[in-house]
């Protein structure tokens, strides 16, 4: 049939609306703050073949997730999916990304005819295991992560599956927010499908699901024009996480991107092999977070749908760390899909001078507070920040507070945290001198000071950086590097970058997250934005003269244009150069 290009634009926004509406469901119906405060879920619509045809406004890197998880329910049930279903995966072997979070598809009919399912993921609180919040980055098998759920019916006939809530229930640590926050994304689902139909009222189901069809074929047709536009080529980039999460490493993260005419292929061939930590990947989750770097190349209006996959290949070698094999633990895989991010957009950086920022700051600080108040109430915190800050760029300084390119969650509000859980937070602050200096400087890191108030808790920090900072690009320097810290103040410790071990009363965690990478020469910056800088605490004097080479006056925060003249000279010749 024809296909009217407004008719396509129109039904693309609205389908792109029913994925928000239950993005906007879930944050009035949920009860965790990793749901509803963080935002650490998605939402999206596939075809009846289960490719994806529209995402709401959720996170880049669940993008390339959701059809591998809702395969494996079709894999399993086959033509056994009635309406009134709701399937469920949380099982990384099947498809799924890692335990705690569980995908939720609802196939939508129409005359007794699929036309589509409609698909939330959500990162669930506890999922028991070994460790309170499942993202231990020690354990060594899936085992030790939780409660795994193989494809299975949720809701079936429209009757909610009693025994697996009983088992979830039973398989918690916080009964009530986990069980609350299934509950939410059933019901967005419930309130999408009403949606969905009453959207599909004005087509007939020929011409709706021909324009879905032309909708991934529209998608694909932009991407291959996007890639063609980049220059052919291949290039190679080389990132390095400190260790595997249990001691081991460094581990070593390699790519090799190619360009030829309007197709992409991203190998990781050379990256280290699967290991016995929790931090390693399956194929899709690293894939994903590959096609959510390769996304910010191309027009931002363009559909976010499987069309977008089609011209790009990614390959990872079997049992490496970017392709672990059963029984391998991968709860804590945030942290490995960060540095794949990173790679990629390294790689790119290669590719295409002037295109990309240097390397994002310290968005791999996720710490999990657990344990039992005085009325043997449990508490659970968990907490990923991701809002952090940018590298710099080809024609700006990185962006303190903000989100790039793999997820978009928030920080959660510090009365949030103090209200719900024995917890006060101490100190959340920017840290001065931590973003990478260069021509245009790398985004501040940022500090958050945990004080525990219950008589103990288990604390669980999945972090990075400590050993690798962020890296700067074209003559800029790296970002600062992560550190943890307990105690601070006289006869403080100094952690390392994962751990788990029990605190008590009074104990506090200070986590120091890494600044973005600087882009271009430092003594190239303009001494005036140093300046300013300095008055906003973000530069010390030391480090503008040691880093820039600008003199600067710390009560008037003038700058001393001839000392400065004469210290970028000396410095240009090779002395007194920083480390």
């Amino acid at each position: 049939m024809e296909i009217d290009p407004f008719g396509r634009e129109l039904l693309k926004n609205a389908l792109i609306t029913v994925a928000d509406n239950m993005i906007v469901s879930v944050i009035r119906t949920a009860r965790s703050t990793v749901v509803k405060n963080n935002l650490d879920f998605s939402a999206s619509i596939c075809d009846a073949q289960g490719q994806l045809v529209a995402q709401g406004l959720a996170l880049p890197v669940h993008m390339g997730a959701t059809m591998p998880a809702l395969r494996g329910c079709l894999d399993h049930y086959g033509n056994d999916i009635q309406p009134g279903d709701i399937l469920a995966n949380n099982d990384p072997y099947s498809g799924a990304s890692h335990l705690n979070d569980i995908f939720m598809f609802k196939p939508v009919f129409r005359d007794e005819e699929l036309l589509a399912y409609l698909n939330i993921i959500l990162h669930h609180t506890d999922l028991g295991g070994r460790v309170p919040g499942g993202n231990a980055t020690d354990s060594t098998e899936i085992f030790q992560e939780g409660l795994r759920i193989p494809p299975t019916k949720i809701v079936e006939a429209g009757r909610v599956n009693d025994t697996l809530m009983r088992i979830i229930q039973t398989n918690t640590r916080v009964p009530d927010k986990v069980l609350g926050d299934v509950r939410a994304q059933i019901a967005s689902l419930d309130i999408a499908e009403r949606e969905l139909l009453k959207l599909i009222e004005g087509y007939e189901l020929a011409e709706f699901k021909a324009y879905m069809s032309e909708l991934i074929d529209y998608s694909e047709r932009l991407t291959r024009a996007g890639i063609a536009a980049l220059p052919d080529g291949s290039v190679e980039f080389t990132d390095w996480s400190d260790d595997d999460g249990t001691g081991i490493g460094p581990v070593k993260f390699h790519v090799t991107l190619t360009v030829e005419d309007d197709e992409m292929t991203v190998d990781f061939t050379g990256t280290s092999p699967q290991t016995s930590g929790a931090m390693n990947c399956n194929l899709w989750f690293t894939a994903s977070c590959a096609y959510a770097a390769i996304r910010t190349l191309l027009d931002v209006s363009m559909p976010n749908n499987a069309g977008f996959y089609r011209p790009i290949r990614v390959t990872v070698p079997e049992r490496s760390f970017l392709n672990a094999a059963f029984p391998a633990p991968v709860g804590a895989r945030g942290s490995a899909g960060y540095r794949v991010r990173t790679l990629v957009l390294g790689a790119l950086a290669r590719l295409l001078p002037g295109r990309i920022p240097a390397c994002p700051g310290g968005s791999e600080f996720g710490i999990v507070l657990a344990g039992y108040e005085e009325d043997r109430k449990p508490f659970l915190f968990l907490e990923f920040h991701n809002i952090t800050g940018t590298g710099g760029g080809p024609d700006k300084d990185g962006q303190e507070g903000g989100p790039f390119s793999l997820g978009n969650p928030a920080n959660v509000p510090v009365e949030i945290i103090e209200a719900e859980n024995p917890i006060r937070i101490d100190t959340y602050a920017l840290l001065p001198d931590t973003g990478g200096a260069g021509k245009y400087r790398g985004a501040l890191g940022i500090v958050r000071q945990y004080r525990v108030l219950a008589d103990r808790a288990t604390v669980q920090v999945r972090s990075d950086r400590q050993h690798h900072r962020p890296f700067g690009l074209f003559g800029g320097q790296g970002g600062s590097f992560g550190r943890c810290v307990l105690n601070p103040g006289d006869g403080a410790e100094t952690l390392p970058s994962k751990f788990v071990r029990t605190f008590h009363r009074d104990d506090v965690i200070r986590g120091e997250m890494p600044g973005g990478g600087g882009y271009g020469t430092p003594l190239e910056r303009d001494p005036e934005s140093i300046s300013r800088d300095v008055k906003n605490d973000k530069v010390s004097c030391e480090a503008a003269r040691e880093h820039y080479g600008v003199v600067i006056d710390p009560n008037s925060f003038v700058v001393d244009i001839d000392a400065t003249t004469a210290l970028r000279k000396e410095k240009a010749k090779g002395r007194n150069l920083p480390g």
